[in-house]
This record gives C-alpha cells, structure tokens and sequence, in this order.
C-alpha cells in the first residue's frame, strides 16, 4: 500500500507541474513583456529564464559595456517575447525592444498626463527639428519659441523641457512643442504680475521694442507703452536717444485698463517736474549757459538743466549775420552763453538768445556813420532792387537803384556796378530797428537838375544822342553829361502798329528837338517828329528866300509845332 501511494503522489507532481506548465505556456504571448531571470552570462550572450519549458537567449548587442559589465546571475530583466519558438524550438528574447516598448509606454503616460519631458536637439530637417527624448520625435519650426528663431542650426546639441502634443505608437510617430510651455509659464507670470500690478508703483522691466513714439517695456510676460512724452521732462527727439533693446529699466505705472489689459508707463514722473520753478529761477534778462543738444532749421536747444531746455532762434544767434541755419554757428555738444528772453512755464518753453550776450553793433551805428558821412565799401551783393555794400563785419549798406544816378534810368544795378567792386557812397538813412542802412551813390555829385540841366537844356532846341535804351513805350536817348531824355513813341514818327526794334538800333545817333524839360520829375522830353517837321520847314524856307518868295507858314503841322514850342517857353 505504501509503494501504491508513493506512485500516486510522483504522478499528482507530474500532473501540477505540467498545469503549472500549461498555465505558464497560455499567459506567455509573443509581443508581450514579461520578467525574467538571468541564469547564464557568456562573452556575446545572456541566458534569460522567463519560466518557460527552455530558455531565451538574447544577443550581447543589445547591452550596452556598461550594462553587460554590471549584469549578474541572478538578476531580473524585462525583456520583449518576440516568438515563443522559432524553427529550432528556441525562445527568442529581446532586451532592446522590451526598453523601447517601456519608453513608449512612459511617453503615452506623460501625453496622457500632459506632462513634460526632457529631449535634445539632435539635427536639422525640413520643417523644423529632429529630437531624442529616448525616441526620435519632431518638433516643429512653429513650436520652437514664443518667436521665430533665426538660427536653428544653433539649436542642435541643446537640451530643452518640451510637451508632447501628437502620438501614434504604431507609427512610432511624435511630435512635441517647446512654446506651449513657455506659453504656460509666460501666462502664469502674466497672472502674478496683473494681480500685484497698481497704478503708481514702481515696477522693473526690459525695453523690449523700440517705435517712434515709445518703448514697449516687458514687465513679465506682459507689455506696457512707455510714451516718448512721458520719458523726460524735457525734449526727446527718438526713444532711441535714452534707451536701446535688453536695457532694464525701473518705471512708473501710470494707467492700467483691466478690461483692454493696456499698461501705460512713464519714467519722468519718478522725479519733481523741473518745469515748476522755471520762472523764478531763470528771470526775463539772465545770462545762462546749457549745453546744445539737438538742432533744427529753426535754431538750437539748449539744455539748461535736466529736463529744461530753451530755444534760441536762429535770429536770435547773430546781431551781424543773417544765419541760415544754427550748424553755422553751434554744434551739438557745445557750451554756449546765452540771455533768457521769455519765460512761459505753461507751454513749457523758455526763449533764449546769443546775441545778446555781446552789445549790438547798431547801438553805435549812428554815432560811427552819421547821416552824410562818405563812406567805402565793396559789393557784397546785387539784387534786382540795388546793390548790398559792405561797410564793416556784419554791416551792410544798401544803395537803392534810384539812388544810382540823377540823370540816367537804371534797370538793374549790374549796369553800373559788379560783384566785389570798391564804391564810395553817402550815408542817407539809419533805422536800428530794423537794422537798415541806406546809401546813396548818385549823392557823391551835385544834382545837375537843379541848375546845370536847365541851364543847358532848352524847350525848342535840337539835340543830338545815342540810343540806350528801347522799350515798348519808346527809346531813351544819351544826351551830352550822361543826361537821358525820353522819345515817346508818338513823337517817334513810326506807325503805331510798327515795332521800334525794327527801327531803331541801340548806339544809333539820333537828332531830336526837345519839347520838354520837367526839373521836378527829371525829365527830358524829346520828338523825332518835331525835328523832322522844323527841318523840313527851314528848306521849305530857304528855297523861298533864293527864289525872292516871302517867308510863308508849311502847313498846319507846322504851326502847331511852332505853337506848342512858343507855349512851353
């Protein structure tokens, strides 16, 4: 009976263990991971029991030097079923695919968590970047920074927290994003700095953005305007004048608007506006000095102070020159003298001169050059109007074309002078308000009108002259002395739809009969046809004196002419 029960008890093993067995066979599916234990190691393979009818070999490749040096028996794996048994019966083990298999299931897990993993750049591709985050993975251009990156290649090697936001296991395809995370932390610094944010707090930020009528002022992941009027007390011709992109700046919230989330910011109002106490510190007639700091066509800013700058004028720079622009005579950067000439705090601006810091040289003018002096200079310039003479530096003269000459009719001053000409002339007129000083040229000699002209010229008489002048009215005739007289075009004898060009010449020598002599106007009036009509008449006469005929008037026109010559004597 014992040798019976013996038996029973060898055959109930074998049976538990060959349940035991087929229990293992059914749970061991290829594909699958399980855990194993290492039984044997050899120089290029690890034996691994899984509890199996035989063992699984898996390839010493699949270690790395590290892990086959630090590998012993005993030690437990996960490794990857990929055929229970192949065409020799052998079970085939993977360790490679089994930590491949683990690290998609831990990246399914982040994804499914939406947490964030560790990856490193590791190339460039078309479209954006390759990624290791222990499988390739693809992180788009678009998904990079807050901003588009202009240098990707410079990317390569560096190691970044990133997002998954695409996965497909059975494609082995992923895709992550760096800039939803720095979206998430820029809205959560967003948040923070809203909810402390307050109008009249100091607070720290960096110049992000420079336009041209401020700076956009990074406060924390939220943007605030720095306007250009609210950076200085004084004038700032461009933001970039104070400031450049990556400065840190301390500012003033001024304006914050909850509902459209708009900031703005000044950076003046962190001192005592200069402006307060202008008008008592620079009264109408003090002498400052300032720093030029900028100039326009108009003139130059002085600052005096910080924040407070005055004007001064471009007519404001010179007693003695007309300055045309302040580069002229001041240069940004120079110290300059100057004189405070208005003061008007409410528009914030203060005018200054240079002038007069030194005495007016047409204070003294009269006393130098009194009415009458003959004086001499050279011409500066001519205009259409006269002739502009130097006197002295910075004082002018002006000789006006009708104070050229008593006798001649002067159209334009180059008739009688040139660029750089000595002239002497008389001083005729001073006005030092205006700054003006007229001369006269013609006043150097007597005025032959008042007794030599009548003297020598007499209603009646014949004349003889030049042509110096045509002109649509008539033709102006050069008499002895440089005396003009004046044919008018009805006494020129030519019909009136005649041009005078066509018949006169200039320098032609004509002989003309005065008609008329008016010492108020200075002017001498001359016929052509009167002349013709005497000469005619003399030989009329002269043929009747030889032939024993008694004198006889010529006609009507002849005794008008004789009637008008016995009237204007």
């Amino acid at each position: 009976m014992s040798t019976v029960s013996k038996d029973s008890e060898v055959q109930l093993d074998r049976e538990t263990l060959a349940a035991l067995y087929e229990e293992t066979f059914r749970n061991l599916e290829e594909g699958t991971i399980t855990e194993g234990r290492v039984v044997a190691l050899t120089k290029d393979k690890v034996v691994v029991d899984i509890g199996y009818k035989s063992e699984g070999v898996i390839l010493g490749d699949q270690f790395s030097a590290e892990e086959l040096q630090n590998l012993k028996v005993g030690d437990r794996l996960q490794v990857y079923i990929e055929e229970c048994e192949d065409s020799d019966g052998n079970l085939v083990l993977s360790k490679e695919k089994a930590d491949k298999m683990k690290i998609w299931e831990e990246l399914e897990k982040l994804y499914k968590d939406e947490k964030s993993i560790e990856g490193k750049i590791i190339s460039r591709i078309k479209g954006g970047m390759m990624v290791d985050i222990g499988v390739k993975a693809f992180l788009p251009g678009s998904q990079i920074d807050l901003h588009p990156v202009r240098d990707l290649d410079g990317l390569v090697g560096k190691t970044f927290p990133l997002k998954i936001i695409k996965i497909n296991h059975r494609r082995g395809n992923v895709v992550v994003s760096r800039r939803v995370l720095l979206e998430e932390t820029r809205d959560k610094k967003r948040q923070t700095t809203l909810a402390n944010l307050k109008e009249g707090q100091l607070i720290q930020g960096t110049v992000k953005n420079i336009t041209d009528y401020g700076s956009f002022i990074d406060l924390g992941s939220i943007d605030g305007l720095l306007h250009i009027t609210d950076m200085s007390w004084g004038r700032v011709g461009h933001p970039s004048e104070l400031f450049t992109v990556g400065d840190k700046v301390e500012v003033t919230v001024l304006k914050y608007d909850r509902e459209t989330g708009r900031i703005s910011l000044g950076l003046k109002q962190k001192s005592a506006d200069p402006w307060t106490n202008v008008a008592g510190k620079y009264p109408i007639g003090t002498r400052v000095r300032g720093r030029v700091v900028s100039l326009t066509d108009y003139g130059a800013f002085v600052e005096l102070e910080p924040g407070v700058e005055g004007l001064v004028h471009v007519s404001e720079m010179s007693w003695t020159h007309e300055v045309r622009h302040p580069s002229r005579v001041v240069a940004v950067g120079d110290q300059v003298e100057a004189a405070v000439l208005n003061v008007d705090p409410a528009s914030r601006k203060i005018s200054l001169g240079m002038k007069q810091t030194a005495p007016n040289p047409w204070d003294m003018i009269e006393s130098k050059y009194p009415i009458g002096t003959r004086i001499e200079g050279k011409v500066k310039s001519l205009t259409d109007f006269g002739a502009f003479i130097g006197l002295e530096e910075g004082i002018d003269g002006l000789i006006h074309i009708s104070d050229m000459s008593w006798t001649k009719h002067i159209k334009h001053p180059s008739e009688l002078f040139k660029k750089a000409q000595k002239v002497e002339a008389i001083v005729l007129r001073i006005d030092k308000e205006k700054e003006r000083l007229s001369l006269g040229y013609k006043q150097l000699i007597r005025d032959p009108w008042e007794d030599a002209i009548p003297a020598q010229y007499h209603v009646g008489d014949s004349v003889a002259g030049k042509i110096s002048k045509i002109a649509d009215f008539g033709i102006f005739i050069e008499l002895e002395g440089g005396v003009e007289g004046l044919i008018h075009i009805s006494e020129t004898g030519v019909e009136p739809q005649a041009k005078l060009e066509e018949k006169f010449k200039l320098q032609d020598g004509v002989t003309a009969k005065i008609i008329k002599v008016d010492r108020e106007e200075r002017k001498i009036a001359l016929s052509l046809r009167d002349h013709q009509l005497d000469s005619d008449r003399k030989q009329v006469d002269e043929y009747h004196s030889s032939q024993g005929v008694p004198d006889q008037s010529f006609g009507r026109a002849a005794k008008q002419n004789r009637k008008r010559s016995q009237s204007d004597d």
